[in-house]
């Protein structure tokens, strides 16, 4: 398979959003220099993206945004549903359950884990609380290789271990903190303090 940058399937994902906002509003077709102006990058770069997937539009109608949406879905989420684990059902991860619940038909948080009493073994949004003693063996049992961290910083690096050794290959980490995990595991890392006091930095500085 053709390599695709990060920053690429980071663009696609977005123009799939778009996309899909689209739908319900009933637009049946969008140019490439539409996407532009509602994305913010340039029409040649879109189309060279699109391209990217094996998909083109035509010169007259432009992209058919169900067939687009469709052929986005194929590469961004594969063939096969993904299963994802959530370690932390705090505020954040709560948050986020709730936020992910029937977004994306192929990607859906099907284990949650966390140690206080109050939460295991209930189910949360459909998802099922498991202890956090029992991470690896549940991670393992339901072949699941997406983990999100939402547990406090000093507990991220075990939990970020620990995901690894069961097998996890790409991690969405929202503790404050950087892991320190084995090469070959994909990162992600949502830190929303550092977040708001960026965006708090531009405006202030905006307005001086």
């Amino acid at each position: 398979m053709k390599t695709i940058s990060e920053k690429t399937i980071e663009r696609l994902i977005i123009y799939r959003g778009l996309l899909l906002n689209l739908v319900s509003d009933k637009v049946k077709n969008i140019f490439s220099h539409q996407l532009a102006t509602m994305t913010g990058f340039t029409s040649a770069q879109i189309r060279r993206d699109i391209m990217s997937i094996g998909y083109s539009g035509s010169p007259v109608r432009g992209y058919d945004i169900q067939n687009l949406i469709k052929s986005l879905g194929e590469f961004i989420d594969g063939e096969e549903k993904q299963p994802v684990a959530l370690v932390g059902l705090g505020h954040v991860g709560r948050a986020v359950l709730d936020y992910l619940k029937g977004r994306r038909p192929k990607l859906e948080i099907t284990a949650s884990f966390d140690d206080d009493p109050a939460k295991v073994d209930r189910v949360f949004q459909g998802c099922m609380c498991y202890h956090v003693n029992d991470l690896e063996k549940i991670i393992e049992k339901e072949n699941i290789k997406v983990g999100i961290i939402a547990v406090p910083a000093d507990e991220a690096q075990s939990v970020a271990e620990r995901m690894a050794n069961a097998g996890i290959k790409g991690i969405l980490n929202y503790a404050p903190v950087k892991l320190n995990i084995p090469s070959g595991i994909y990162v992600e890392n949502r830190d929303m303090t550092l977040a708001v006091e960026k965006v708090a930095y531009f405006a202030r500085t905006a307005s001086e």
